[in-house]
Protein backbone atom coordinates (compact mmCIF):
# COMPACT_ATOMS: atom_id res chain seq x y z
CA UNK A 1 0.00 0.00 0.00
CA UNK A 2 1.71 3.26 -1.48
CA UNK A 3 1.95 6.62 0.53
CA UNK A 4 1.67 9.46 -1.77
CA UNK A 5 2.74 12.78 -0.13
CA UNK A 6 1.63 15.70 -1.35
CA UNK A 7 2.44 19.82 -0.74
CA UNK A 8 -0.52 22.33 -1.17
CA UNK A 9 1.31 25.32 -3.35
CA UNK A 10 -1.65 27.65 -1.48
CA UNK A 11 -0.78 27.00 2.39
CA UNK A 12 2.55 24.94 1.75
CA UNK A 13 1.39 22.04 3.66
CA UNK A 14 2.36 18.53 3.00
CA UNK A 15 -0.64 16.12 2.97
CA UNK A 16 0.05 12.23 2.96
CA UNK A 17 -2.36 9.84 0.56
CA UNK A 18 -2.33 6.22 1.41
CA UNK A 19 -3.73 4.11 -1.23
CA UNK A 20 -4.70 0.51 -1.12
CA UNK A 21 -2.91 0.00 -4.72
CA UNK A 22 -0.25 1.18 -7.25
CA UNK A 23 -3.15 1.45 -10.10
CA UNK A 24 -5.61 3.73 -7.35
CA UNK A 25 -6.25 6.90 -8.95
CA UNK A 26 -5.88 9.35 -6.34
CA UNK A 27 -7.24 12.89 -6.00
CA UNK A 28 -5.40 15.28 -3.22
CA UNK A 29 -7.40 17.60 -1.08
CA UNK A 30 -5.17 20.05 1.14
CA UNK A 31 -5.75 18.46 5.21
CA UNK A 32 -5.27 22.12 5.78
CA UNK A 33 -6.70 24.58 3.46
CA UNK A 34 -9.08 22.28 1.41
CA UNK A 35 -7.21 23.41 -1.93
CA UNK A 36 -7.36 20.37 -4.55
CA UNK A 37 -4.92 21.88 -6.66
CA UNK A 38 -1.59 20.18 -4.92
CA UNK A 39 2.06 19.09 -6.22
CA UNK A 40 3.25 15.40 -5.84
CA UNK A 41 6.27 15.01 -3.76
CA UNK A 42 9.13 12.77 -4.28
CA UNK A 43 9.05 10.10 -0.94
CA UNK A 44 11.41 9.53 0.95
CA UNK A 45 12.28 5.71 1.46
CA UNK A 46 14.29 3.68 4.38
CA UNK A 47 17.23 1.44 2.98
CA UNK A 48 18.27 -1.25 5.32
CA UNK A 49 22.12 -0.69 6.63
CA UNK A 50 24.15 -3.31 7.79
CA UNK A 51 25.75 -3.38 11.51
CA UNK A 52 28.98 -2.10 10.03
CA UNK A 53 27.98 1.19 8.48
CA UNK A 54 26.31 2.00 11.50
CA UNK A 55 29.23 1.59 13.25
CA UNK A 56 31.21 3.23 10.95
CA UNK A 57 28.84 6.24 10.98
CA UNK A 58 28.77 6.40 14.86
CA UNK A 59 32.48 6.75 14.57
CA UNK A 60 32.93 9.58 11.41
CA UNK A 61 35.48 12.28 13.06
CA UNK A 62 33.30 15.05 11.13
CA UNK A 63 29.98 13.75 13.91
CA UNK A 64 32.59 14.36 17.03
CA UNK A 65 33.31 17.83 16.53
CA UNK A 66 31.01 19.39 19.24
CA UNK A 67 31.21 16.56 21.63
CA UNK A 68 32.90 17.60 24.60
CA UNK A 69 33.25 14.69 27.66
CA UNK A 70 32.99 17.22 30.47
CA UNK A 71 29.32 18.55 29.46
CA UNK A 72 26.34 16.41 30.44
CA UNK A 73 24.23 17.79 27.53
CA UNK A 74 26.87 16.80 25.17
CA UNK A 75 27.23 13.26 26.20
CA UNK A 76 23.71 13.64 25.71
CA UNK A 77 23.68 14.23 21.86
CA UNK A 78 25.77 12.23 21.65
CA UNK A 79 24.12 8.84 23.07
CA UNK A 80 20.81 10.11 21.22
CA UNK A 81 22.82 9.47 18.19
CA UNK A 82 24.08 6.22 19.19
CA UNK A 83 21.03 5.04 19.96
CA UNK A 84 19.24 6.26 17.40
CA UNK A 85 21.97 4.62 14.74
CA UNK A 86 21.88 1.62 16.66
CA UNK A 87 18.05 1.17 16.75
CA UNK A 88 15.58 -0.83 18.98
CA UNK A 89 17.98 -3.08 20.38
CA UNK A 90 20.57 -0.62 21.34
CA UNK A 91 17.88 1.99 23.48
CA UNK A 92 15.36 0.91 26.02
CA UNK A 93 13.54 2.87 28.44
CA UNK A 94 16.66 2.99 30.44
CA UNK A 95 18.74 4.34 28.23
CA UNK A 96 15.86 7.16 27.95
CA UNK A 97 15.59 7.65 31.03
CA UNK A 98 19.56 7.92 31.50
CA UNK A 99 20.04 10.41 28.37
CA UNK A 100 16.85 12.86 29.53
CA UNK A 101 18.90 13.24 33.11
CA UNK A 102 21.76 14.11 31.28
CA UNK A 103 19.96 16.34 28.84
CA UNK A 104 18.38 17.98 32.03
CA UNK A 105 22.17 19.13 33.59
CA UNK A 106 22.26 16.26 35.90
CA UNK A 107 24.70 13.27 35.99
CA UNK A 108 24.08 9.81 36.17
CA UNK A 109 25.60 9.24 40.02
CA UNK A 110 28.68 7.68 41.51
CA UNK A 111 30.57 5.15 39.79
CA UNK A 112 29.81 3.63 42.44
CA UNK A 113 26.26 3.34 41.19
CA UNK A 114 26.97 2.22 37.99
CA UNK A 115 27.17 -1.28 39.27
CA UNK A 116 30.88 -2.27 38.18
CA UNK A 117 31.59 -4.92 41.31
CA UNK A 118 34.31 -2.47 42.48
CA UNK A 119 34.85 -1.35 45.80
CA UNK A 120 36.94 1.85 45.45
CA UNK A 121 37.09 1.97 49.62
CA UNK A 122 39.60 -1.02 49.81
Amino acid sequence: MPIYEYECPKCRRKTSILTMRVSERVDPVCGNCGSTEMNRLMSRFAMPRSEEARLNALTDPSKLGDFDENDPKSLARMMRRMGSEMGDEFAGPEFDEAVDELESGGDLGDQDDLGDGVDDDL
